[in-house]
């Protein structure tokens, strides 16, 4: 009896065991839960973003050609001014001072010039007398040469004077151009967006170095200079249609389109980290709006294409594989031989439903929006792809494997 007993519990066990195997291997082989799509034609608007800052169209740096103390500011930080407005006095009293020399300078060589041309026009009187006395014979040839040598002095005497008075009036002329430049008037009108220099500060001249005392914007036409990533340059072209966004105008969105593409990389600083390559985009705001102002952080969204009805599918459908990762399905062999690699070795695939399974289609894919991707091969309007969870399109789904749809959300936010 109780070696019947033992018998029986041995049995037991081993039935719990195969009945335990056989739950843990149907449990293996679950379906793989999924959401679907349809492939449909859609309108696919491709956009590059990028952030930058909200500038004037045209702004001019005022500052000095010539050195001088400021002695008057005409203007206020934030003041609105008109064409040829005054803005600034310098001192003048210096290039005032060169310009009294200069004028001196200018007569004097002027009176030297004349006394020059009177000893040339003698000089030349006495040559054309010794020219009458040798045809008459009456004296000989060396007079002559002598008097002609003389007069030849005399002339290039005058011809050297009349430059001392060519450079004296171009120093004059320079001296009060100088002297012009200590005062200084707008080139036109806007508002004085920026007052970097005080009453009493020496202003060091842009001969020397850029030394901006204000900035003069025009405010009724703004810009957004963008910096673009340069993989992104390549889709944007002049006149795109770009969406504005500025951080100050919360909920607001302005029109513009793009007017200017640098030619040249804005290169951030070596040695670090965050190293990138851009280029800076200008996209001009259509709309005139006077709470902008210069300097405020904006981004926008560049409408680089547009499909109008195109065949399309979310873009989380599209996927990549490998070959290898192709025949590791059912029936993977016979499939993976239709399709190309690209030179990285990886297939771009949409996992199309067919009857409970999961079906690799190798796609040729096309522009894409924030949600949908343009689809140019390899899929049929009407098809239902899977599109979810991101987990089993990424990693988990082979060719053919056997999955369940769920596309309710309350059911697959329970599981």
């Amino acid at each position: 009896m109780k070696k019947k007993t033992i018998i029986l519990g041995g049995i037991a066990l081993v039935t719990v065991a195969v009945v335990a195997g056989l739950a843990l291997r149907s449990r293996g082989e679950k379906p793989l839960e999924v959401q679907t799509a349809q492939a449909s034609n859609n309108e696919v608007v491709q956009k590059v973003t990028a952030t930058g800052k909200v500038q004037p169209k045209t702004q001019v740096k005022i500052s000095a050609d010539v050195s001088a103390r400021i002695i008057r500011l005409g203007v206020a930080d934030g003041q609105r001014i008109e064409k040829g407005q005054f803005l600034v006095e310098l001192d003048r009293e210096a290039y005032l001072a060169a310009v009294e020399s200069a004028q001196a300078n200018v007569r004097s060589v002027e009176a030297n010039a004349r006394l020059v041309r009177e000893s040339m026009l003698q000089a030349e009187r006495e040559f054309n007398r010794a020219k009458e006395i040798v045809q008459r014979k009456l004296d000989s040839q060396s007079r002559l040469d002598a008097a002609e040598a003389a007069y030849k002095v005399e002339v290039a005497r005058y011809e050297s004077a009349l430059g001392d008075v060519a450079r004296a009036k171009a120093a004059l002329k320079q001296s009060q151009d100088s002297l012009s430049k200590t005062s200084i008037y707008a080139p036109m009108a806007g508002v004085v967006t920026e007052l970097r220099r005080e009453q009493g500060e020496i202003a060091i001249g842009s001969q020397f170095q850029e030394d901006v005392i204000m900035v003069i914007s025009d405010l009724a036409e703004m810009e957004v200079q963008l910096d673009v990533d340069e993989n992104d340059i390549v889709s944007v072209a002049i006149g795109d249609l770009a969406v504005v966004e500025v951080d100050a105008l919360l909920g607001q969105e302005l029109s513009g389109s793009v007017y200017e593409i640098s030619n040249s990389a804005k290169m951030s600083e070596a040695q670090t980290t965050n190293q990138k390559t851009e280029f800076e985009v200008k996209v001009a705001i259509n709309e005139k709006r006077p709470e902008l102002r210069p300097g405020m952080t904006a981004s926008a969204d560049i409408v680089t294409e547009t499909r109008e009805s195109t065949l399309s599918v979310p873009i989380q459908c599209v996927t990549v594989r490998t070959l290898e990762q192709l025949k590791s399905g059912k029936g993977g062999e016979e499939a993976a031989a239709g399709f190309q690699a690209d030179k990285d070795g990886f297939v771009q695939v949409v996992f199309v439903l067919d009857d409970g399974k999961a079906v690799a289609r190798q796609v040729e894919t096309g522009i894409q929006s924030d949600s949908l991707i343009e689809i140019h091969s390899g899929l049929s309007d009407g098809e239902t792809v899977i599109s979810g969870s991101y987990k089993a399109i990424s990693r988990d789904l082979v060719h053919g494997a056997q999955v369940k749809v769920n596309n309710e959300p309350e059911k697959r936010e329970q599981a």
